[in-house]
């Protein structure tokens, strides 16, 4: 008998275990064991009142069946200005989720825990049992008040020193910040009693720089980011302008003591492009940014009833460069301001140090183009547009760097980014796209020059060569491939002055990065250059040859040719260090 039942007993055993599985793992248990999909919720990013903290639920009401049998079930949990917000889907922990590998997959509940994606921080867990991604477990928050009741006599008794000691620190600041102004105030006077020839003191150069063109008054509204209740008393008047990311409006700040207002230029993000919003704000925000050539920033604000963000900055009427170009013919005299001004708003943005030699964040633009820079109304330029520019603070590390992506225009992009080859090991290398950026530019500007000769209508670098706007793909055909660069006549290279500035040019464009010169030395080579015109102008023409102690033969090379220089300045033969520091 014992042996007739023996194996029905096995296999009674073997059902039993195979339930007991089922009943652990849950639905999703038997999901794997026959090899099925998972059941998540699946829902895009919504808000919720979920504040990081217990446990919460999603509140999503879409259920989905996994379309991978190796997706598990994901639940991201973000913090912003705004508040917060919940994305739940399905995910294969083989392979990255905003830069973020999954590690707790295999638990059957949904754990938060905090990591660092490309975008920011934010809370992730993952888990594999049937809707496990609905529930949030947060990790406890540890009261760190001591229950010892010695220690809080001890802290009470400590309370009357570290009041002194804040009393006597702040009186040390506040003696500081007095002194202080006591000595901008003798500088102030010194400067009346005596005014200086030229150029700019430490003292000048580390203080707030203010346009030229403008007046003072916004100075009161220039808070960085606008914290009162109430948005400041702006009136939109015209639209001056649309990119990919906002668009820009010519506008009326009313000044609060008076009938009075100012013109400004308001840059309006939809809500949806907050991030490229706050890494312009916080870039403008920096005061070590201030340059003449840097567009002014005044405040920025978030339109909680608009559903928008605002950046409110000074307004030129003369638009950008490419509108200027597009309607002007230039004359030498002011090829060599703009050209200048450009320069030096570039090499202020590369250095890591202010005139005065304090210590500065290097910042690149990565997006240098003509619809990127500003005409003011001495006809010098300053930049804009700060959306895809990178800071390149030393903590940065090279996978931060390597998540800054392929960005930018493709018709003003380096050789290297194109090819996606670019030294991340070396933050030169981010400022060398910039140069490259600024030669095209330069060569536009050459281009409408009267100084040239025979000047055609606008056209941006590369011109007909590639569609009006081109892809990636293309620009790396005719950059790479053919290793093109935009045409150089003979004709430009009759004036001694547009000769050392087509040398530049070259030089700027080169195919090798380490070859480019930097904007520090771009702007010295612009502005001996001006210096020389000035000493020969009353003694020769464009037609004349500059004296032979002045001359030196210098090779360049332009696609297609190759044409030697003669009769140019001393002053290509300026040194230009790897470095813009001042």
């Amino acid at each position: 008998m014992e042996a007739q039942f023996g194996p029905l007993s096995v296999r009674g055993v073997l059902s039993f275990l195979f339930l007991t599985v089922l009943l652990e793992n849950g639905t999703l248990g038997m999901h794997r064991f026959l090899g099925r999909e998972q059941l998540c919720k699946f829902c895009d990013v919504e808000p919720s009142s979920c504040n990081g903290t217990g446990t919460c639920t999603t509140n999503c009401s879409i259920t989905a069946i996994c379309p991978d049998i190796n997706e598990v079930c994901v639940s991201i949990w973000r913090k912003n200005e705004t508040g917060f917000f919940i994305e739940t889907l399905c995910h294969d922990p083989s392979t990255p989720l905003y830069g973020v590998l999954l590690d707790d997959y295999n638990s059957s509940t949904c754990v938060m825990k905090e990591k660092n994606t490309t975008s920011g921080m934010a809370h992730f867990c993952s888990c594999n049992n049937e809707e496990c991604n609905d529930n949030l477990l947060f990790s406890p928050i540890v009261d760190p008040t001591p229950d010892d009741p010695l220690v809080l006599v001890i802290l009470v008794s400590l309370l009357p020193l570290l009041v002194m000691g804040i009393v006597v620190v702040g009186m040390f600041f506040w003696y500081r910040a007095y002194r202080r102004r006591l000595n901008q105030e003798w500088e102030s006077s010194k400067k009346k009693r005596k005014p200086k020839a030229g150029g700019l003191d430490c003292s000048d150069a580390c203080a707030i720089m203010m346009d030229d063109d403008r007046s003072d008054s916004s100075s009161t509204h220039a808070n960085n980011l606008n914290h009162n209740t109430e948005p400041l008393p702006i009136e939109l008047d015209l639209l001056v302008g649309k990119g990919r990311f906002a668009q820009v409006y010519k506008a009326k700040l009313k000044q609060t003591t008076s009938d009075q207002f100012e013109i400004v230029a308001v840059k309006i993000f939809p809500y949806e492009e907050y991030a490229s919003w706050k890494n312009e704000k916080d870039i403008f925000s920096n005061t070590d940014l201030r340059h003449e050539n840097v567009l002014h920033f005044l405040t920025a604000e978030e339109r909680k009833i608009e559903k928008q963000y605002w950046l409110i900055t000074d307004y030129h009427q003369r638009g950008n460069l490419q509108e200027h170009l597009t309607h002007n013919v230039i004359s030498w005299e002011e090829l060599q301001v703009m050209s200048m001004s450009l320069a030096r708003g570039v090499a202020h943005l590369h250095s890591d140090r202010l005139l005065c030699g304090r210590l500065k964040v290097p910042i690149v633009h990565r997006d240098l183009k003509s619809s990127n820079i500003l005409v003011k109304n001495d006809l010098t330029l300053c930049l804009c547009d700060f959306g895809l520019g990178l800071r390149l603070d030393s903590t940065l590390s090279v996978d931060d760097l390597a998540n800054s992506g392929q960005v930018g225009t493709a018709r003003y992009m380096a050789p290297e980014v194109l090819e996606a080859r670019l030294n991340l090991e070396n933050t030169e290398s981010f400022k060398q796209t910039d140069i490259y950026s600024m030669a095209l530019v330069l060569w536009e500007m050459t281009s409408r020059c009267e100084a040239i000769g025979e000047v055609k209508d606008y056209e941006p670098a590369y011109g007909s060569k590639v569609r009006e706007h081109p892809c990636v793909e293309s620009m790396k055909d005719n950059v790479l491939r053919d290793r093109g660069r935009p045409e150089i006549p003979d004709t430009w290279l009759r004036h001694q002055g547009v000769a050392v500035i087509c040398a530049t040019i070259m030089e700027c464009w080169d195919h090798d990065p380490e070859a480019r010169l930097t904007a520090h030395c771009v702007a010295e080579r612009i502005s001996e250059l001006e210096d020389e015109m000035d000493k020969l102008s009353s003694r020769s023409s464009s037609a004349e040859k500059i004296p032979a102690e002045l001359k030196i033969p210098i090779e360049v090379e332009i696609p297609g040719e190759e044409v030697k220089i003669t009769e140019i300045q001393d002053i290509i033969a300026v040194d230009c260090s790897v470095s813009d520091e001042k």
